[in-house]
């Protein structure tokens, strides 16, 4: 989706027209027409207002992957409390589960960065995997797919905090892309 289509699509979802939503950001109506036809963009400030008058952050607006809602939730978690029984595999897994246990089905995930061109070519030129490898020496959290209800959520597992996003569009549990993280699901299930 553009910036213009997603504009358009929270502006409605707030039940404005464009001239209400103009007049509460005090530009012209034209200026809204402009920007959700993709043919004008709206300086830093009047993102920041139209972030707060439909209630949608900038990261939504102007993030170039819309499988992912913005409306993430964050809860401390404090993984020494868990242990890990069952299916459950470490600490994280445990985790997850305790968080998700009534959902339908919830998959482990194993992440891997989408390289850039100029990361593949490196890791090309340099030793197969180096850009992998440092990406995981930094990255240690654990990933996992909930579905629950007929929606699907992407958890965050990390030492301090679940965090926890709603995926806007279905995707494959075997394999997804979010962003700069492409996911398949691991050779276990937790439910």
């Amino acid at each position: 989706m553009t910036f213009g289509e997603k504009l358009k699509d929270a502006r409605k979802e707030a039940g404005l027209s464009q001239e209400q939503l103009a007049e509460r950001l005090s530009v012209s109506r034209s200026a809204v027409a402009k920007w959700e036809s993709d043919t004008g963009m709206p300086d830093v400030g009047n993102l920041k207002a139209i972030s707060k008058t439909l209630s949608v952050s900038i990261d939504q607006l102007l993030a170039d992957d819309d499988r992912i809602c913005f409306n993430e939730t964050r809860e401390p978690v404090d993984l020494d409390s868990y242990v890990k029984t069952g299916k459950c595999r470490g600490r994280k897994d445990a985790a997850a589960f305790a968080r998700y246990r009534d959902a339908d089905a919830l998959y482990p995930l194993i992440r891997r960065k989408k390289l850039s061109g100029w990361e593949f070519l490196l890791d090309l030129v340099t030793s197969w995997g180096v850009s992998q490898l440092a990406d995981y020496a930094v990255n240690h959290d654990g990933y996992y797919l909930a579905e629950k209800s007929g929606k699907q959520y992407l958890v965050r597992v990390s030492e301090d905090f679940i965090t926890i996003g709603e995926i806007a569009h279905k995707v494959d549990p075997k394999k997804f892309t979010i962003g700069n993280n492409v996911f398949r699901k691991a050779a276990y299930r937790l439910i």
